[in-house]
């Protein structure tokens, strides 16, 4: 999928989705998973600096290696070491394809459905190594009620990216609201499988797990780790706080505060009295020699 520099996946799946939590309670109402939204494609990576040797386009094959990985791979097999697993090659997004996808996402923001459609379309028949694309497309029928339609493009993006976890986050969200419910939480395991830092995924899978699944174990576990990689208090902290009532686990202790240091006493300026006189000497008793 396309994403800022290619070199910060968790932020460019971060932008897929917008926050949508409404208030909680002693005991939460059913929520939705994350609305999601179009994403903006960045301009092409910048090409090599001027006097340096050009690139080898290993990433023109998706899902082939870089020569260099490839060298260090067998250097180590060689040397009889395991080598360390290759880092996924993005390729590179066209300046073309950059632009006929921030038309459609233009498109698709102004709520003409209809050339957001066929934008999308378009760019996945001529470049089917991106992802992107298709997420939008099935964000465009789920938003137009057409859900099989919504699966079938998500299910096609996962199929083309496997380790896309807003891709599959999105097909969970589309399956949840089709009702199949076991499916969403695999595809919002799936997610997590592919970036654990995906805090909307492991949200999800909270929702589906206890209001669906009747698993509040799995929707706690899911919850915590949510709120420690977002630091997010309302609704989930009351949510949290319900699972571990029903679970029978004894309720979260809050931290307690620093204890604050003693007041330090004012200074006294050189040359000033103290704030206490010191006493009068003693009057001498007896008469003169």
């Amino acid at each position: 999928m396309w994403s800022p520099g290619f070199n910060n996946r968790a932020a460019a799946c971060a932008a897929l989705l917008v926050a949508a939590l409404a208030g909680c309670h002693s005991a939460p109402a059913p929520q939705p998973e994350r609305a999601a939204v179009p994403v903006k494609v960045p301009a092409p990576a910048p090409a090599a600096s001027q006097g340096a040797p050009p690139a080898t386009p290993a990433s023109a094959v998706p899902g082939s290696k870089a020569p260099a990985a490839a060298a260090q791979g067998a250097a180590a097999a060689a040397a009889g070491a395991t080598p360390a697993p290759a880092a996924a090659v993005r390729p590179e997004v066209p300046p073309a394809a950059n632009a006929d996808f921030t038309r459609a996402v233009g498109y698709m923001r102004a709520g003409n459905a209809t050339e957001a459609e066929l934008g999308f379309k378009q760019i996945a028949l001529q470049y089917p190594q991106f992802a992107a694309p298709l997420v939008n497309l099935g964000i465009l029928y789920r938003k137009a009620g057409r859900l099989e339609d919504s699966e079938q493009a998500l299910k096609s993006a996962v199929d083309h990216e496997g380790d896309d976890a807003a891709a599959w986050s999105e097909l969970g969200v589309t399956q949840r609201m089709r009702g199949e419910f076991k499916d969403a939480a695999a595809s919002y395991e799936q997610a997590i499988k592919a970036d654990p830092q995906f805090a909307p995924a492991w949200r999800n899978l909270g929702v589906v797990s206890d209001l669906y699944l009747g698993d509040p174990q799995r929707a706690l576990t899911a919850l915590t780790r949510y709120q420690e990689l977002t630091g997010e208090e309302k609704p989930v902290s009351g949510w949290i706080a319900e699972l571990r009532q029903r679970l029978g686990l004894p309720p979260l202790k809050k931290p307690e505060a620093a204890p604050q240091p003693a007041a330090a006493p004012p200074d006294t300026a050189p040359g000033t009295a103290p704030a206490t006189a010191p006493p009068a000497p003693a009057a001498k008793s007896g008469a003169g020699g």
